[in-house]
This record gives C-alpha cells, structure tokens and sequence, in this order.
C-alpha cells in the first residue's frame, strides 16, 4: 500500500476516533446533565465523522483500488492527491475545534475561522475527485461485457 494512501487511511481513523469520542460525551452530557449539544456541536461532530472518517477513507480507498493512471493521462497527478489531504484535514481539524469550542453568541473570527475550514473541506474535496475522474475508467470491461459476463 503506498504512503499517499496510508496517510489518508490513518487520518480517517483518527477522525473516527475523535468523532466518537465526540458523539460519546455528547451522549453523556445529554442524558447525565440534560444538556443538549448546540447546533455548532453537532455540526462539528458530523462534520469529524462525515468529511473526517467517511470522505477520508472512501478518497483512500479509491486512490488504492482505482485502476493506475493511464500512462498517456495527462489530467491525474499526484501532487493534487496531495495538496487535497492537505486541504480536508486541516480545514476539517478548524472547523471542528473551532464549531466545538465556539460560545453560542460568536464574533466575526470564530465565523472565519469556520468558514475558512469549510472552504478547505471544498477545494480538498472537489481537488481530489477532480484529479481522479481520470481513473474511472473500464479496464478490460467491454471484453467482459462482450463475453456476456454481469456485474
């Protein structure tokens, strides 16, 4: 398994762990305090588990099973993989500790803050499905298909 995939399999695990961690002393203050969580709480805690853990382990899942770039593909680079952990991680780790941490009633730079981790979430996002489109392609399908093979 290369490193490239090894990197956004870990990330994905440590936002799975943190995602829990998060959603259990939720839980907890909810039924052992009654205090339910704000509506930055939650959207922290969705946002650790859907762009942390899913979004991470399905990008590292496809950069490790799609077939490998052609090798006349002109579109698919590395690099972007890249620059696109580079991207979610952080921007998902602000907005998830700042959306945590925010007071109910919060100025302009919490809002930055939370906004520039969502526009990070974005551009990661949309870099790397960009980057990969290349690589959904059918390799030996059409002779398959051609043999009456079914999916």
């Amino acid at each position: 398994m290369h490193t490239q995939v090894r990197r956004f399999l870990h990330a994905a695990l440590a936002f799975l762990t943190i995602g829990l961690g998060m959603g259990w002393w939720l839980l907890v203050r909810r039924e052992w305090r009654g205090q339910y969580p704000a509506p930055l709480e939650t959207s922290a805690h969705v946002h650790l588990l859907l762009v942390g853990f899913v979004m991470l382990m399905i990008m590292g899942v496809a950069l490790w099973m799609f077939p490998r770039p052609a090798k006349d593909d002109r579109w698919y680079k590395p690099v972007l993989t890249t620059a696109a952990w580079w991207l979610v991680v952080p921007g998902t780790l602000l907005r998830g500790v700042t959306e945590w941490g925010a007071p109910p009633v919060h100025g302009p730079a919490t809002r930055w803050a939370i906004l520039a981790g969502a526009t990070a979430q974005v551009v990661g996002l949309v870099l790397f499905f960009a980057t990969m489109i290349s690589r959904i392609r059918s390799v030996g399908s059409r002779q398959r298909e051609a043999n009456g093979e079914r999916f």
